[in-house]
Formats: structure tokens, C-alpha cells, sequence
């Protein structure tokens, strides 16, 4: 009688791919994302330095001009251009941070081969995502509060001391540089190669910052354009800080005589779906004409 030889379990175990996983990896990416992040020059001043740069500059130059008055008729209230140009620089590093860093940096991913080795490693695509937004958080926030602290300490502007305001700006900004994240990542697949990214991303969000009353009065603008700038989110971006910054007598001087918050974020909403139904249908680790 011969003893049977004992079972032995030939198989590997499973490797986890689940929800949780997905996370940790997503996490791990933050940290390295926000690290190349602030190790590109370029990047940095561009993105992250520009605005609070700008706010600098109109302050300083604009400052001969006085104050920026009230035109609400049964209250007058004057500020300083600093406090003026603010909500305009914040919207305008959320654009910034979200559509152009994101835009350009995965451009130039999917051209310089990134993407593709990506592919071939277990790196769930949901994990990659994270890493990107996580970082455009992460940086955006550390930009809006150099933003805060230089409007207050070099230009002395008065901030909301009040929680209504502080609401609006904390619901406003996370619904903006969200939406703003997922846009950067859906308007990647536009540049043909890394070397065009810049030329095909940057010269429009420039555009697009002029006409959305970034750095001019919107109702300063003739009524077709406001009505062309109205069709994308920096406008309502812009709105929705100021509604957050300014002193509510500053509502008069909005198009159509208020802040609008619920329309501010119904655009911002319906834009977020649109960037994300883009993506899902269009993000590929590599081109398809490549």
C-alpha cells in the first residue's frame, strides 16, 4: 500500500485589484505628481506663481487710480484694486492649475511615451487620474492661499469676516477646480504631440481670461461677448468669487444685478459632466493615430 502523496496548491494567489488598492495607488501618485510638479521651473511660474504675479502687478499699477467704488444706489462702497483684481486671480489660477496644467502635462505624457509604458504596468487608470487631481489640489490650494495672504499682508485687503462668505468660497473654488481638473484632462486629447500642447492649450485660456472678468469688468464688455464668455465655466468661476470676496454691495455691478449663485453652479455642474462624459469616451493611454 503506497501513501498517497500530500496536495500541493500549484496556484498563485490572486492578485487584489479592488476599490482599495485603486486608492492607495491613487494616493501614492498624489505625492508623486506634486513632487515633478514642483520641480518643473516653468511650470511653476506659469501655473502656479502667474496670478499672484499679476495681482501684484494691476495692484501696483492701478493703485494711482484710487479705489474701485460701489454702483449700488442706496449704498456706497469703495475698495482697493487689490481687493478688486482678487477673485479674478484666484479664478484665474483655478483655470490654470485644472485645464492648462493638467491639458498640457498629460499632452506631452501620451506624446513622450509616459502613457504608453503606463499601460503595460498594473496601474489602474482610475489610480492615475487621482494622482493628477489629487496634485492639482494640493497645488491649487497652496496657490489660493499665497493669493489670500499676500492680497492681506502686502495690499491690506479686508477678507469676508463672516461664515456665509467663507461657505460661498470653499463650495465655489472645490466646484470649480474640480470641474477644471476633469476639463484639463478631457481638451489633453486635442494637441497632436507634446510640442504643440503649449501652442494648442494656452493661447484660448488667455483669450477666454480677458473676456470672463478676469482682468477687465465683465459689464465693461460689449453684450455678444459677455454672452460668448457666459458659455464657459471661468466666467461663472469668476462670479462666484467675487460673490465670495467682495462686499455685497458689489452685486449690483454683476450682469443682471446679482451673484446668481444657483446658475453658477448649475454651469459648473453641467460642465463637470460634460468633461467627464468626454473623458470616458476619449482617454486612451495612447493615441489611436499615433
Amino acid at each position: 500500500m503506497t501513501a498517497s502523496a500530500p496536495s500541493v496548491n500549484t496556484h498563485s494567489p490572486t492578485p487584489r485589484f479592488g476599490l482599495g488598492r485603486t486608492l492607495r495607488l491613487g494616493l501614492a501618485r498624489v505625492g508623486y505628481e506634486t513632487k515633478i510638479y514642483f520641480r518643473a521651473g516653468d511650470t511653476v511660474f506659469f501655473t502656479f506663481l502667474f496670478p499672484a504675479v499679476l495681482l501684484c502687478i494691476f495692484s501696483v499699477a492701478f493703485d494711482g487710480l484710487g479705489g474701485v467704488s460701489s454702483t449700488a444706489p442706496d449704498a456706497a462702497s469703495t475698495i482697493s484694486q487689490a481687493a478688486y483684481y482678487l477673485p479674478g486671480m484666484i479664478a484665474a489660477g483655478i483655470l490654470l492649475s485644472g485645464v492648462q496644467n493638467l491639458g498640457v502635462d498629460i499632452a506631452v505624457e501620451r506624446s513622450d511615451g509616459t502613457l504608453k509604458r503606463l499601460a503595460g504596468t498594473p496601474l489602474p487608470v482610475l489610480s492615475y487620474f487621482l494622482g493628477k487631481m489629487g496634485q492639482v489640489l494640493v497645488t491649487s490650494l497652496a496657490q489660493v492661499i499665497l493669493l489670500l495672504l499676500l492680497a492681506r499682508v502686502a495690499f491690506g485687503v479686508d477678507l469676508p469676516d463672516d461664515l456665509a462668505h467663507w461657505v460661498t468660497f470653499v463650495w465655489v473654488y472645490l466646484l470649480g477646480i474640480i470641474t477644471a481638473a476633469v476639463l484639463g484632462i478631457a481638451i489633453s486629447r486635442l494637441p497632436r504631440s507634446g510640442k504643440s500642447a503649449t501652442a494648442v492649450i494656452i493661447p484660448p485660456l488667455l483669450v477666454l481670461q480677458f473676456i470672463s472678468g478676469v482682468f477687465l469688468s465683465f459689464t465693461l464688455l460689449p453684450g455678444w461677448l459677455q454672452t460668448v464668455a457666459s458659455i464657459f465655466p471661468l466666467k461663472w468661476i469668476a462670479q462666484g468669487m467675487r460673490a465670495a470676496l467682495l462686499p455685497d454691495q458689489f452685486e449690483a455691478a454683476e450682469q443682471g444685478g446679482s451673484w446668481n449663485l444657483p446658475l453658477v453652479a448649475l454651469v459648473l455642474g453641467v460642465w463637470l459632466v460634460v468633461g467627464l462624459v468626454v473623458c470616458r469616451v476619449t482617454f486612451r493611454w495612447i493615441r489611436r493615430d499615433s
